[in-house]
């Protein structure tokens, strides 16, 4: 296996990791809109509980600012998730491209070889056929 064959190895195994990540991080996000949303719709139906009755009225205020506050950490968490995911693509990009390197450089050397075999294939043809040429011609 030569060092080029290693290499494309290589990064491929990080292209790799790099999707994982994104995977990753973006099913975390995912997760977070869920809880954000899942936060919303119960503190809908508790406002509704509490319209209906004045002795969850008294408790709901504390309960909605636990929900605010939480919301906002949620909120915090998707944030920060993203900025990460929006680094996780970059990094994901410039490994695809580091790994594009690699596997084109080693396309270009099988060209190369291919081009150069069949060069070496013609000139023995094009020496059998001189040879042949010749000899047809001593007779």
């Amino acid at each position: 296996m030569s060092t080029l064959d290693s290499l494309i190895r290589i990064h491929r195994w990080q292209l790799d990791e790099q999707r994982r990540r994104v995977s990753e991080l973006e099913a975390l996000a995912a997760t977070l809109r869920d809880d954000v949303e899942r936060l919303d719709a119960e503190q809908a139906s508790e406002q509704a509980v509490a319209s209906r009755s004045a002795e969850i009225m008294y408790g709901y205020g504390s309960y909605a600012a636990a929900m605010v506050e939480r919301r906002q950490k949620l909120r915090q968490s998707l944030a920060e998730t993203e900025r990460q995911l929006a680094t996780a693509r970059e990094a994901l990009a410039a490994a695809f491209q580091e790994a594009k390197r690699y596997e084109i450089a080693a396309a270009n050397r099988l060209m190369h070889q291919r081009l150069t075999q069949e060069r070496i294939e013609q000139a023995v043809m094009d020496e059998l056929a001189t040879d042949i040429h010749r000899r047809s011609g001593t007779r």
